[in-house]
């Protein structure tokens, strides 16, 4: 948060999020869905998500996140981690009340000498 433009955001965030995805560009990869681990924080002013009755409504849900993510993967095989991570910053930063995104994937699985591969990327709205 030390980014100005993102001085008085509230940060959500969603970790480790781990759900079978088809991907991968390797023949060995798309004989069947694999591990993947999703992180996201999304950035929202807090004039946006100040709740002052402590209503679900006046926040950007948690939901919102996890239904980008399943309705991406429900698309169908995806090549690249970053296609699928650029696809999902878009997804994210289509929100009304979402100023900034960073969103990650890491496949844990991919080599034994390592916890993972992955890819990630971050966005901000241009202001007008």
């Amino acid at each position: 948060l030390a980014n100005p433009p993102l001085k008085g955001c509230r940060r959500l965030f969603l970790r480790d999020h781990e759900v079978m995805v088809a991907i991968g560009v390797h023949d060995f990869e798309k004989h069947g869905p694999q591990r993947l681990r999703f992180n996201v924080d999304l950035y929202v002013p807090l004039a946006l998500s100040s709740p002052t009755t402590d209503r679900l409504d006046e926040v950007v849900d948690y939901d919102f996140i996890r239904e980008r993510i399943a309705e991406r993967i429900a698309r169908g095989h995806i090549g690249l981690q970053e296609t699928l991570c650029d696809d999902l910053l878009a997804a994210m930063l289509a929100h009304p009340r979402v100023k900034a995104a960073r969103v990650s994937t890491e496949k844990p699985d991919v080599y034994p000498d390592c916890a993972g591969v992955g890819c990630e990327v971050f966005g901000i709205k241009e202001t007008s």
